[in-house]
């Protein structure tokens, strides 16, 4: 009768750990972080098809770097529990925390009793009224959540780029501002030798949560919008006399009224075999 090799527990504990943060590190880096007309995405993605920034919520965001299929998964089953919530109750009923604590029930889970854990690092983003009410929650591969100040980074080298983001983030900055600075974050790593490299506009999957919208706030930002946001010379200054659409007075809202509660949601989009970010403000 042939045996098993004995492993104990805290060694098969250290293999998962080990085999999910090489799997997490093998992938291209995403950022998220406040800036004062919401919450900003940016991931470095080469796929236009393949999202790894999308809508859960009217007011809640994903971002996950990892296996795709894996954290695909784990998306869908928070719209899921998104949709079912706020038709079973309200939609305000729906936050960021919840929806943080079940995937992290999830993870942790798969992580103890599974054989093999998720390859996955995510973040669960509710923008709120002002920059400091904004909350973004990290998950990682074994179920822990951690509440971030306002900036994170995922995947690759998270650190290096965490530490480019605290340096010069603030939760005043304009929309142009905070896309060329999570830009520079994640072009600041990855070269030869460790040098910055250059990461072209159609490399990038930007996404923002706009704290000014009513209803669903999630708005994808693509093409020409995106390289004008590039632009170190987009944003309007004082002596010309006028605000661009991203620095327009804010007026933050909630959608507590029922006429304006949106008609349709992250889930029915799925339901209907098309993107969840397909929204008709977009």
């Amino acid at each position: 009768m042939a045996m098993q090799f004995y492993a104990s527990p805290e060694q098969i504990m250290r293999d998962r750990s080990e085999l999910a943060r090489k799997g997490i590190a093998r992938g291209r880096s995403a950022v998220v972080l406040s800036y004062s007309g919401g919450v900003l995405f940016v991931a470095e993605n080469l796929s236009s098809t393949l999202h790894k920034v999308s809508e859960i919520y009217d007011r809640i965001g994903f971002a996950a770097v990892g296996r795709y299929n894996e954290f695909e998964n784990l998306r869908r089953a928070g719209v899921r529990m998104a949709d079912l919530n706020g038709l079973s109750y309200d939609r305000r009923d729906v936050t960021g925390l919840a929806l943080a604590n079940a995937y992290a029930q999830t993870l942790g889970a798969i992580f103890t009793e599974q054989s093999k854990p998720f390859e996955v690092e995510i973040c669960v983003a509710e923008v709120g009224a002002t920059p400091q009410d904004d909350a973004l929650y990290r998950l990682t591969y074994d179920g822990s959540v951690n509440d971030e100040p306002g900036r994170m980074a995922m995947g690759g080298q998270a650190d290096a780029i965490a530490g480019s983001l605290k340096s010069q983030h603030r939760p005043d900055m304009s929309l142009g501002e905070a896309v060329r600075l999570a830009l520079a974050a994640l072009s600041s790593v990855g070269g030869e030798g460790g040098a910055a490299r250059t990461i072209a506009a159609n490399q990038l999957e930007v996404a923002v949560l706009d704290r000014r919208r009513v209803g669903r706030t999630f708005r994808r930002i693509t093409g020409a919008a995106l390289t004008t946001l590039l632009d170190a010379d987009a944003d309007t200054d004082a002596t010309n006399g006028s605000t661009s659409t991203e620095e327009r007075p804010e007026h933050p809202a909630t959608p507590t009224e029922e006429a304006k509660k949106p008609t349709t949601s992250a889930g029915s989009a799925d339901l209907e075999g098309q993107q969840a970010d397909d929204t008709p403000e977009a």
